[in-house]
């Protein structure tokens, strides 16, 4: 920033009368442009001078009602200590700021070349900033100092454009300088409290965001005592499977549509070596029967499914008087991280210190409104298990609370063989040995833009077993085969860091970083979608067909695979 300045005095452009002059007082206003185009979407940005300090803002965006968490923002330039204040209020009464020193501002670099805008003549300077080309037109013949964008570092001039890559332009549109020198500065008296520049943002990007802590470093383990309740209770926490399921009952928030919502996870072995599957669901109470009253009074009482070996398969199938759990997120634990991370030392590996599943759900989000029974499975029989962390976060697409229209959301979970109370008592997923997964279901009048949420992962440990071989999956509605599918994992080696204690082969590879039937240790399964734009209204049968393995001994594959259809109503 010096060299800069002196540059400058050495060419004549800054004088000591100039000094005096940015005592002026006056104001700026700026419109944004992209490829040339001005941006009616993008609220008018103003800066305003007065004895050698400005201040710049936004106009608060033109809606009926802003969401709650809105930062009212402005940054404050004090040039005479060369500093620059950003500051943040909240409708809470919350206020922050951060400071930063205009000599720690990247520094510009200037050219030869002239541009004139709005009757002035301007310089132009030049930087980058990570990786992004930014230009900088400014003039000294107005006689008063300041920028739209502080931080795009210091100019000795009025700013009347940036432009960031050659396409995105922020350009002054209106200038009003008066004529008497101002008597004070803009600094406020009052800063609020003082946070570092990163924590400001953080506060920022937290009040905007809507959390609900569903879980907090819960353990998930085997040896508790089932809980003995009829109704849940909200806020309380209650254990089934030996401990391996945990459920709660939660209010969580109404959000207009444009929120997005997702699934958060936090996992650590809190004992367990091994990698194990987990589950995040809701279980769905809008029937004469649900998956609550398998969990207090045993998973017998719920609607069987037999398959062609008449094996027993509780509570995975929807019928018209049950609806099986609507799954989340399918995420899988590590070989022990942080509980084992000093066992085992391996070059050029640090060990994290925990894992982080986080989905997109927002297409489930009808299902995540209001009062709602919220499950968490982790498959284990150690005493000392996981210790698992959930929150449900939605985050905002547009500043407007109000919309004119909520779409009303069409939600019906079809099945889900994943055993979430394998402990206590249900089957694996089997029942495609010599059958495939049947089930009829309706579709109601006035429902669009259907599609299934499909998640399938393989299971059987051992090298003939469907966790290390692929096998296409097929859907078939009323005969028809509408998808085809082979879930395989390749990259299981770029989680190596989660896996303290996978074993380590002679060749080199650990058994973390083996490929698997659409999953890893450390990661959560994408779903996949399938459209299905022509199912009509009314009475429909569903197959999904999965050559499974041939058992070897007591080891058995498995697959556990969950569908939701997912549409609109007109």
């Amino acid at each position: 920033m010096k060299t800069f300045y002196f540059l400058l005095l050495a060419l004549g452009l800054v004088s000591s009368s100039i000094a005096q002059e940015f005592k002026k007082q006056g104001s700026v206003s700026y419109k944004i442009l992209y490829n040339g185009n001005e941006r009616d979407d993008m609220p008018l940005l103003h800066v305003q001078f007065a004895n050698n300090t400005a201040k710049v803002w936004r106009d608060a965006p033109d809606v009926r009602q802003l969401i709650p968490g809105y930062a009212h923002e402005a940054a404050y330039l004090d040039y005479a200590h060369k500093q620059l204040f950003q500051i943040a209020s909240f409708d809470d009464g919350d206020v922050f700021h951060s400071v930063a020193s205009m000599d720690d501002l990247p520094e510009l670099e200037l050219t030869e070349e002239r541009r004139e805008i709005l009757g002035y003549s301007c310089r132009h300077a030049k930087t980058v900033i990570n990786s992004n080309h930014i230009d900088v037109w400014y003039t000294t013949e107005a006689g008063i100092q300041g920028t739209p964008q502080p931080r795009v570092g210091y100019v000795p001039g009025l700013v009347l454009s940036i432009v960031r890559n050659g396409n995105y332009e922020t350009l002054a549109s209106e200038i009003d300088i008066l004529r008497k020198k101002a008597k004070a500065g803009l600094i406020p008296a009052e800063l609020g409290q003082k946070v570092d520049k990163n924590e400001l943002g953080d506060i920022k990007r937290d009040k905007m965001i809507i959390s609900t802590r569903v879980f907090d470093d819960e353990q998930i383990c085997w040896g508790k005592e089932n809980s003995k309740v009829n109704e849940p209770e909200p806020d309380s926490l209650y254990h089934f499977a030996g401990g391996t399921l945990i459920v709660k009952k939660v209010k969580l928030p109404a959000t207009p549509d444009h929120y997005s919502v997702f699934a958060e996870i936090k996992q650590y072995s809190n004992g367990d070596a091994y990698d194990r599957t987990g589950s995040v669901f809701v279980i769905p109470t809008n029937r004469e029967q649900s998956f609550w009253d398998g969990l207090k009074n045993g998973m017998n009482t719920l609607p069987i499914y037999y398959d062609a070996d008449s094996l027993d398969y509780q509570g995975v199938v929807i019928n018209e008087n049950y609806e099986p759990v609507v799954e989340l997120v399918r995420f899988f634990t590590t070989f022990g991280v942080r509980h084992f991370n000093d066992r085992v030392k391996i070059k050029d590996i640090e060990w994290e210190d925990h894992t982080i599943y986080k989905q997109d759900v927002s297409d489930l989000k009808s299902q995540l409104e209001g009062e709602v029974l919220v499950g968490a499975f982790i498959g284990n029989y150690d005493r000392g298990g996981h210790k698992l962390t959930l929150d449900i976060k939605a985050y905002p697409g547009s500043y407007d609370w109000l919309e004119e229209d909520k779409k009303k959301m069409f939600v019906q979970p079809l099945f889900n063989t994943c055993n979430v109370m394998e402990m206590g008592g249900q089957r694996y997923g089997t029942m495609f040995k010599n059958d495939s997964l049947t089930l009829n279901f309706s579709i109601p009048e006035g429902v669009k833009n259907l599609k299934l949420r499909y998640i399938t992962t393989g299971h059987g440990g051992w090298g003939g077993g469907d966790e290390f071989n692929p096998k296409q999956n097929e859907i078939f509605i009323d005969g028809d085969r509408v998808f085809v599918f082979t879930p395989w994992r390749t990259d299981c080696a770029a989680y190596r860091k989660h896996n303290p204690v996978s074993g380590n082969f002679w060749n080199g590879i650990s058994s973390s970083d083996l490929s698997r039937s659409g999953w890893c240790p450390g990661t959560a399964t994408n779903p996949e979608y399938v459209e299905l734009p022509d199912l009509k209204a009314g009475q429909h049968q569903m197959k999904v067909a999965i050559p499974l393995g041939e058992p070897a001994g007591n080891s058995f594959s498995a697959w556990s695979i969950s569908g939701i259809l997912i549409g609109e109503y007109e």
